[in-house]
């Protein structure tokens, strides 16, 4: 948990011994499930039409989650077409393309943590039991084990007080169980947009709830997450491209290994694909998938335990930071965790040398004395930084 006024070093380890940078293979005991190359992290868009594929591919998008009423022969074949990879439900026409290598996983349902409707006007009922997820999993993995099975739960994951739980919120130990249920876990949650004061504009309930779920998978499982890129329901309110741009790498920092854009929008009026209709999100989001696909051999490889000590001179701005080690060079990827500024101090293990650190993509250095080197934070700011 990350607790306002603290000095947090949050360095996390990933499956792989301590200093090697030998790729991690999350996905390797499924036949068919997402590709297994070292330049592959999955960045995947919620719900979409396959129809607009081809646009999200050229936004650096790699991977559908989920589709209406789907998947169709037909979405499939546009899929494919566009060269994009699915995780979709188990349906008829899902296990008649069991060839396909379109389909890399298969979707255990939506947020079944939340109070569940009994209709429309009949108000809600509880969540659904963690037992009848885990018994559905059961069931897809029997029908084809060779792929992975994603479950996405709700805000709940971050937020103990969501009261779309009904009769089980507060009650965080619910979710060791679902999580039983699933290859893939996946969560939800959209600060930005949030219409609770709460959690609005506190983008760090992101980062809480992607290490819960590493937390409660006991790291032996892949966590993804969903991200905010558009009003959703706020009619005043939405993320900025900085924002965007921190969750994403709060999330990975924290652990997660695999990203989803939530791109609807019902304010001012419903849009199914919105991102694709916001020109500067829509190049931000592009610029920052790029960076991620570049990046991807090196964030597969096994995270540096205790690689680097961070301290922050605001104790209110804990600064978060995650080290890698990929041919030769060492990665530090860091990110300030409250929207305040601050001046960070790195102090990397086994690298107590002299020299520059190139920040990547702001066309800047700083200098590093004896293995430690410092950097300025704005508020919710990441920095990248590669040592030779």
């Amino acid at each position: 948990m990350i607790r306002k006024g603290c000095l947090i070093i949050l360095i996390l380890l990933f499956n792989g011994a301590s200093g090697s940078d030998a790729p991690v293979n999350q996905y390797a005991q499924w036949q068919n499930g997402p590709p297994q190359e070292i330049d592959f992290f999955p960045i995947a868009v919620w719900l979409q039409n396959p129809a607009n594929a081809a646009k999200y591919k050229q936004a650096g998008i790699n991977t559908y989650v989920a589709l209406w009423r789907g998947p169709t022969a037909q979405q499939l074949a546009d899929l494919k077409e566009a060269g994009m990879k699915v995780i979709c439900h188990q349906n008829k026409a899902g296990l008649q393309h069991a060839d396909d290598p379109t389909i890399i996983g298969w979707m255990h349902g939506d947020e079944p943590d939340n109070a569940q409707s009994l209709g429309r006007g009949k108000g809600y009922g509880p969540p659904i039991e963690p037992s009848k997820i885990v018994e559905g999993y059961n069931r897809i993995r029997k029908a084809d084990p060779t792929r992975p099975v994603l479950l996405n739960l709700g805000q709940g994951v971050a937020w103990d007080q969501w009261h779309g739980r009904g009769v089980r919120t507060n009650h965080p130990e619910d979710y060791p169980q679902y999580l039983k249920g699933c290859d893939i876990a996946s969560f939800d949650i959209y600060p930005a947009a949030h219409d609770k004061p709460q959690v609005a504009g506190n983008l760090w309930y992101v980062a809480r709830g992607v290490e819960r779920l590493v937390k409660w998978t006991e790291g032996k499982k892949p966590v993804w997450n969903c991200i905010e890129c558009t009003r959703i329901h706020n009619p005043t309110e939405k993320a900025t491209p900085h924002e965007v741009r921190c969750e994403v790498w709060m999330s990975i920092i924290h652990g997660s290994t695999g990203l989803v854009y939530f791109v609807h929008e019902w304010e001012p009026k419903f849009n199914e694909s919105a991102l694709l209709s916001d020109p500067s999100m829509l190049s931000a989001v592009t610029a920052l998938n790029k960076q991620i696909a570049g990046l991807a051999p090196v964030l597969n490889s096994p995270t540096i335990a205790g690689g680097a000590a961070v301290s922050s001179d605001n104790n209110a701005v804990p600064i978060a930071s995650m080290v890698k080690r990929r041919a030769g060079e060492t990665y530090v990827f860091a990110v300030a965790m409250r929207g305040d500024k601050t001046t960070a101090t790195f102090t990397l293990r086994d690298l107590p040398g002299a020299g520059s650190v190139e920040v990547l993509g702001e066309n800047r250095a700083v200098t590093m004395q004896n293995g430690v080197f410092t950097d300025s934070f704005g508020p919710w700011d990441v920095h990248l930084y590669r040592i030779p």
